[in-house]
């Protein structure tokens, strides 16, 4: 079981890892953080915004179901927002190098660490 410190720097460690936090998508605020390559402070706020409008979607589609992650691809870099399993209300955002990163190890690596994060 790792903290949010342990865990934050085990993300980074994945290949392709920019930056990462852990992010209240009720205020927008990060609740930590590691690396960077972008303003994590205002990426919070802005994807707090996108995990608000995809649940509202769903909720309005009648979907009894679960975001697992949100994938948002720019030229050079992939964006991973995954809400957490045990502590709703948070997510982890991810920011990878697209030339770096294998998008499938690093999901399912972020998957684990999350699952042994302890809030």
């Amino acid at each position: 079981m790792g903290n949010i410190k342990t865990s934050l720097k085990e993300m980074m460690d994945i290949d392709g890892s920019v930056g990462v936090s852990l992010v209240d998508s009720t205020s927008g605020m990060v609740l930590g953080e590691a690396g960077g390559g972008v303003d994590m402070e205002l990426a919070a706020a802005g994807n707090s915004e996108v995990v608000k409008a995809k649940m509202a979607t769903m909720k309005s589609l009648g979907l009894k179901d679960e975001i697992e992650d949100i994938l948002i691809t720019l030229g050079e870099q992939y964006h991973i927002i995954r809400p957490l399993v045990k502590q709703k209300g948070l997510f982890i955002y991810m920011v990878l190098d697209k030339n770096k990163a294998n998008l499938a190890l690093a999901r399912r690596k972020v998957q684990n660490i999350e699952e042994a994060m302890e809030v």
